[in-house]
């Protein structure tokens, strides 16, 4: 019989905010490899962003419903063969939580109807079997727990635990209670694709942003400062090859004509910066970087609160 787990080995919201800040360089490489692919995955779907996160909005009303009833499902048991059932369908909710125009989700839900991804029997909505496979995003799964066992690994450097658990342990205990830790990743994933959809006005833009950010970071002449603040400024510039509109084509799947517009767009917005070879660096300048500063400084008080819900969930598993 296990031991109730103390209520003094949480770690504080504030302290994880923190460690978050001062030990950024850290975290960054596998945050932004998180954020990066996860845009490429959901562009191969259905060759919409948009469409996918409707797809994991429609999920996410499950794990509402089980969130109000106390109920914890785990991860064979959630992808089980089934479908998932939505009550009913409000096109004004899904537009107004996903920052999407109304007419917009009306277009892309009758698509995804027509693509038999969704099915609907009067008010009531289906996310059929197939559709809930495709959505299981093992590799998002590897990705968080691989940024929850690099934050533990700090954590037992700071003296702040006494175990590092591997990102196998880590996985499977997001599985044992995994209807749980989707919805606390849901949330932070739905926060942070709204306040860039707002800047930005569409995902697409921002999943090509994110190549030439990923470029940067894993650039190998990068010399990262430790502190959040002081790796953002770093980071900005320090990329000397860049990557053309052909490479981030292939990367995303996004057609090259519209790799290039999008391109032009946040070049044109100082967000990425073009060089006399025609490659394209992060270098965001002026209001731009304000910008991306204040998103990074937002997003990573998200994560802390994902983190703070998600890793001492786990640590009550392991206890």
């Amino acid at each position: 019989m296990k031991a109730l787990p103390s209520i003094s080995a949480h770690i504080d919201e504030k302290i994880i905010n923190k460690i978050i800040q001062d030990n950024f360089a850290s975290l960054a490489p596998y945050y932004f490899t998180l954020t990066s692919n996860w845009f490429v995955r959901a562009y191969d779907h259905y060759k919409d962003i948009d469409k996918f996160v409707i797809i994991i909005y429609l999920i996410h009303q499950d794990l509402i419903y089980f969130r109000q009833n106390g109920l914890k499902i785990n991860y064979e048991t959630f992808y089980g063969n089934k479908s998932i059932e939505i009550n009913k369908i409000n096109i004004s909710d899904i537009s107004k939580d996903l920052g999407i125009p109304k007419e917009s989700i009306r277009r892309k839900v009758l698509e995804l109807e027509k693509q038999k991804v969704i099915k609907k029997t009067g008010k009531k909505i289906f996310v059929v079997r197939d559709t809930l496979y495709t959505a299981k995003a093992v590799e998002t799964l590897t990705e968080v727990a691989t940024i929850l066992h690099e934050f533990n690994k700090i954590l037992k450097k700071e003296k702040l635990a006494t175990e590092v658990y591997s990102v196998k342990e880590t996985v499977l205990s997001i599985k044992e209670n995994f209807s749980y830790c989707l919805y606390q990743f849901n949330k932070f994933w739905f926060t942070y694709l709204n306040r860039w959809r707002k800047e930005l006005k569409d995902l697409e833009t921002l999943g090509i942003g994110m190549v030439v950010v990923i470029n940067a970071v894993k650039n190998k002449n990068f010399v990262q400062r430790k502190n959040m603040r002081s790796y953002h400024k770093e980071l900005m510039g320090s990329d000397n090859r860049g990557v053309n509109a052909m490479s981030i084509s292939e990367i995303t799947g996004i057609p090259r004509p519209t790799v290039v517009r999008k391109l032009k767009y946040l070049i044109d917005k100082k967000y990425l910066h073009i060089n006399e070879k025609k490659l394209i660096t992060f270098n965001a300048k002026d209001s731009a970087f304000i910008t991306t500063e204040g998103m990074v400084n937002k997003n990573m008080i998200s994560l802390s609160h994902f983190i703070y819900k998600v890793f001492n969930q786990i640590r009550i598993i392991n206890s």
